[in-house]
């Protein structure tokens, strides 16, 4: 168990969410997701969450472990082409995670998804969360581009608005 980051997680409110994701700034990354699949036949999705709470804060669930969570809660997983994509950042952690569905995981690997999130966390630690995110966003379209191209298939299989978590209850 880990004090400091327990102790961190219950200190962030939702009022410090609001602050680093205004609503200009969650147009800007259903913006810029909507600009990325008119490019690919991938599905992005992003979720923020301010904190853990609960059992899984107090277990110690990994940023990891909560965006697989989030990941199938949203279903992200459920594209016809397996080509669904989730950029989770967890607030309190300052933690960024790229959950890839297994038609993208087979073709790019978790080398760049991890370079991707490294630095979306360092514009994350300047406070630039839009230009970190839309950046992290433009940064994941080259490699769908590279391998899920446009195919000249309309429709738009998952929503294109960040979601905004409120913590385990969500769902």
């Amino acid at each position: 168990m880990n004090i400091k980051r327990i102790v961190k997680h219950l200190l962030v409110t939702r009022r410090q969410v609001r602050l680093a994701f205004p609503g200009s700034t969650l147009v800007a990354i259903e913006k810029a997701i909507n600009e990325s699949e008119t490019a690919h036949v991938g599905e992005i999705r992003f979720a923020v969450e301010g904190a853990l709470d609960g059992l899984p804060l107090f277990k110690g669930q990994s940023a990891r472990e909560r965006a697989i969570d989030v990941f199938a809660q949203l279903r992200v997983w459920d594209t016809e082409d397996n080509s669904g994509l989730l950029i989770y950042l967890l607030l309190a952690d300052r933690a960024v995670e790229i959950v890839a569905d297994r038609g993208i995981d087979a073709k790019v690997g978790s080398q760049e998804w991890d370079k991707i999130c490294h630095q979306m966390e360092e514009a994350f630690r300047q406070s630039n969360y839009e230009g970190g995110v839309v950046s992290g966003v433009q940064a994941v379209t080259q490699h769908l581009v590279e391998h899920f191209p446009a195919d000249g298939r309309s429709g738009n299989e998952l929503p294109d608005k960040p979601v905004v978590l409120r913590g385990q209850s969500n769902f």
